[in-house]
């Protein structure tokens, strides 16, 4: 779809929803912005966050046998 086609389409709108269709590119603008601002992760972010029990390499008791 052109941008003439997609101008003619939405001016041939009653002006609600020329509204609705504003708030929607508005909305998409946003979401597009927020995919820019995602930050790089960091080494070390959740250290101290887990924990792991001092017997987590032994054999589980399940498997005894």
């Amino acid at each position: 779809m052109t941008d003439i086609q997609l101008f003619s389409q939405i001016s041939s709108l009653p002006p609600d929803l020329k509204k609705e269709v504003s708030d929607f590119v508005e909305f998409l603008k946003q979401k597009e912005k927020s995919k820019k601002e995602i930050k790089e992760r960091q080494f070390g972010y959740a250290k101290g966050f887990f924990e792991m029990a001092p017997d987590f390499d032994e054999p589980l008791e399940d498997f005894k046998e």
